[in-house]
C-alpha cells in the first residue's frame, strides 16, 4: 500500500475546539491508534460536526478508510448531513465503516422485528404510526403482557420504555392506568394513563421527517440477570462485555459497570458458535448484507431468554449497535485495524 492507502481517520463527535486540539492520547481510541501503528499505518483523529461538514469531508476524502464513532441522535442532531457525506466520499474509493446504508439494514430497532424467526428473536411487533400503537399495544396490554418498546433509532436508553397495565386495570382504554419506566439512566417508574404514555411517543413517530416508527418486545423474565454483548469485528466475536445490572431493572437498581472479556471466555462459547454460525449468516441472507460489508466494529446484546428443555440459557437479541461502539474488549483493537487494512486492500484491487 502507498498513498492515501496507509493513512485511515478516526472519526467521532466534537466542536472546533476539539477538532484543533484533538491528538491520539487525548481522545478514547489510542489502543486502535497503536494496533495501525503495528500494522505500519498511520491513523489520524477526524473530530466531526455538522457546521464544519466539508472541512472534514475533505480531510477523509484523502485517506484510505475512515472509522466512524458518532450516536444515531445526539444533541437534537442526527446523522443525516454526516451520512450524505459518508456516502460521496465513499463512492470515491474511501473505506467507511460503518457505511450508512449499512446502518439502516443493521443497525436500527427495526431489526429485531426483521430478523425475530432466526432464532434470536420472539414476541416482536412493529408500529409504523401512532395510529398503528394505538390500536395494537392496549390489546397486549389487556392480556396481562409486560412490554418493551423502543424507538427506531437512539442510544443509551433514549426511547425505550417498560410498559404494563396497572394491577386494578383489565380492558385497557385510552383512560386505563399504565406503569412505564424510561430507560434512561436516573429515571423512575410512574403511573400515567394510557394516553398519556402515547403522548410521550410522539416525537419518536415524528423522528427522521416523520419516518420513526417503534419497535414492541415482550419483557424478558430474566432480565435481573443482566445482558451479555458480542462484540464483532466483521463476522466473527473478538470479545464480550457482561453486565449484571441493566437499565429497567425491576426494583430500579443503577446499572452496573460492563465488563469485558475475551472471546475465549468459556461461559459464552456456545452463544458465540450460535451467532458467528447460525444467526448472523442467516441474518445476513435475509437482510442481503454481504460479508465483507459488514461493519468493522460493531455488537449484539443479548438478554437471558427462557431456559430450554436441558436447563441450557436461551437468549434474546436486545439490539444490534453499530453506528458508535464504545467502549469496547481490547481485545479487538487489533482485529479491527487488521480489517480495515484487509478492506482497503479489496477496494483498492477492484479500482
Amino acid at each position: 500500500m502507498t498513498g492515501r492507502n496507509r493513512r485511515v481517520g478516526i472519526l467521532y463527535a466534537g466542536d472546533s475546539e476539539a477538532r484543533r486540539s484533538a491528538t491520539r492520547e487525548n481522545g478514547r481510541f489510542l489502543k486502535v491508534f497503536e494496533a495501525f501503528d503495528a500494522l505500519g499505518i498511520k491513523a489520524e483523529p477526524v473530530i466531526y460536526h455538522d457546521d464544519f461538514c466539508d472541512e472534514v469531508k475533505q480531510q477523509i476524502s484523502e485517506l484510505g478508510a475512515v472509522v466512524v464513532w458518532v450516536n444515531p441522535i445526539e444533541g437534537g442532531r442526527d446523522r443525516s448531513k454526516l451520512d450524505s457525506m459518508l456516502r460521496d466520499v465513499a463512492a470515491n474509493g474511501v473505506y467507511v465503516s460503518t457505511h450508512p446504508d449499512i446502518i439502516l439494514k443493521l443497525g436500527t430497532k427495526e431489526v429485531l422485528f426483521v430478523t425475530k424467526e432466526l432464532g434470536w428473536g420472539g414476541d416482536t411487533h412493529l408500529y409504523l404510526d401512532m395510529n398503528h400503537m394505538r390500536r395494537e399495544l392496549p390489546q397486549r396490554l389487556s392480556q396481562g403482557d409486560v412490554r418493551v418498546l423502543k424507538q427506531y433509532r437512539g442510544h443509551s436508553g433514549d426511547g425505550v420504555w417498560r410498559i404494563e397495565r396497572d394491577a386494578n386495570e383489565h380492558i385497557m382504554t385510552g383512560k386505563s392506568r399504565v406503569r412505564v419506566r424510561h430507560a434512561k439512566s436516573g429515571s423512575s417508574e410512574e403511573i400515567i394513563s394510557l394516553d398519556d404514555f402515547f403522548e410521550r411517543c410522539v416525537p419518536y413517530f415524528a423522528a427522521l421527517d416523520g419516518q420513526g416508527r417503534m419497535i414492541d418486545q415482550r419483557y424478558q423474565a430474566r432480565l435481573p440477570e443482566g445482558m451479555v454483548r458480542c462484540y464483532f469485528v466483521g463476522g466473527r466475536v473478538e470479545g464480550f462485555g457482561r453486565q449484571e445490572i441493566v437499565a429497567l431493572h425491576p426494583t430500579e437498581p443503577q446499572p452496573t459497570k460492563r465488563h469485558y472479556h475475551p472471546a475465549t471466555m468459556p461461559e459464552f462459547q456456545r452463544l458465540k458458535r450460535l451467532v458467528e454460525e447460525e444467526w448472523m449468516p442467516a441474518a445476513r441472507r435475509l437482510l442481503k448484507i454481504d460479508s465483507t460489508d459488514l461493519p468493522a466494529l460493531w455488537d449484539c446484546d443479548f438478554l437471558f431468554g427462557p431456559k430450554d428443555a436441558d436447563g441450557q440459557d436461551t437468549y434474546v437479541l436486545c439490539e444490534i449497535n453499530v453506528s458508535c461502539v464504545s467502549p469496547f474488549p481490547e481485545s479487538a483493537a487489533e482485529p479491527l485495524a487488521k480489517a480495515v487494512v484487509d478492506r482497503i486492500g479489496r477496494i483498492k484491487s477492484l479500482r
